[in-house]
């Protein structure tokens, strides 16, 4: 007889995946407390000990904690396609649903879209992750997530991306730089300035890709893979920046203005939309999201992060 929960599995599994019970708390917004108490009661009605319990480095899975942890997460997919079938055959919307997130947006975005989705579907137990677009691939490919909000950046043939609306570049600079007092730049403005690049996976190429064709290059003197951090050095004068989400404060982190300027000339945008697997089964949640964002997008309630046309 089993003596254990698939909610107990679930916590093991945050765990075990995140290496700490507070960021597994986080994650699957469950208090502390009681992620511990059911590890204690899986360790006791298994007989083995899953986690060696590292004061300063968190939680760490022994072997047999590594094996079962495995086993877990294929009974918690199992469970969750069971849920599937019986949600398309009853036709409601219900069960587990894992959506990534591109890092650079995830904070304008994805709060808002899992708060109008969780109220009107609230049998959805939606997980989100944030994530850069490599890794996107890689959690799609792995059926980690089931579909991600992203751009249409370098994007592989077995992924299928739907379009949302569309993002152009621009510029964000200090008030005293020497062009914050235009009302647009062009690339070649930008050319022969010091430039803070975002340097995450394949968006740094897509802001390098902006001066293709130019005589000038782009004089890089500082990189971070974080957009906070980008703005505040931009708004200490460490150089311009280029970016699609426009901040909604024109104030960088640490309290200093920022000037946001559109980008004149024939620049390519990016487009936000969804990514999923190309011949994934699609369960009735998964649906759901993919209609609920893109009826968010053409009622504009998308528009915030800064997009001026809708597709």
């Amino acid at each position: 007889m089993l003596r254990y929960t698939f909610r107990q599995l679930e916590y093991f599994v945050a765990v075990g995946e995140t290496g700490s019970i507070a960021r597994a708390s986080e994650r699957i917004n469950v208090s502390s407390p009681s992620i511990s108490s059911a590890i204690s009661q899986l360790e006791a009605e298994f007989g083995i000990r899953l986690f060696v319990r590292q004061h300063a480095q968190g939680l760490s899975l022994t072997q047999a904690g590594r094996q079962l942890l495995a086993q877990a997460q294929i009974v918690l997919r199992e469970a969750g396609a069971m849920m599937d079938i019986a949600g398309d055959i009853s036709g409601s919307v219900r069960g587990p649903l894992s959506v990534g997130c591109l890092l650079t947006f995830a904070q304008l975005v994805l709060p808002a879209v899992r708060r109008g989705f969780e109220e009107k579907y609230p049998e959805v137990r939606l997980r989100q992750h944030e994530m850069n677009q490599v890794e996107i691939f890689s959690a799609l490919r792995r059926s980690e997530i089931d579909l991600a909000l992203t751009y249409d950046l370098d994007l592989p043939a077995d992924l299928q991306f739907t379009g949302l609306m569309q993002l152009p570049p621009i510029a964000l600079m200090g008030v005293e730089h020497p062009l914050a007092d235009r009302e647009s730049v062009t690339m070649e403005d930008l050319s022969g300035h010091p430039m803070v690049l975002l340097d995450l996976p394949l968006s740094s190429d897509y802001f390098l890709s902006l001066f293709d064709g130019l005589d000038g290059k782009p004089v890089i003197t500082e990189r971070t893979r974080d957009m906070a951090v980008m703005r505040s050095m931009v708004g200490n004068g460490f150089g311009y920046s280029i970016a699609n989400v426009r901040p909604l404060s024109d104030t960088s982190p640490d309290g200093n203005p920022v000037r946001v300027l559109p980008i004149a000339g024939k620049v390519r945008p990016l487009r936000m939309g969804l990514l999923t697997a190309q011949d994934a089964d699609r369960s009735n949640a998964v649906r759901a999201f993919i209609e609920f964002v893109a009826g968010m997008a053409r009622e504009g309630r998308l528009s915030r992060i800064g997009g001026t046309a809708l597709l």
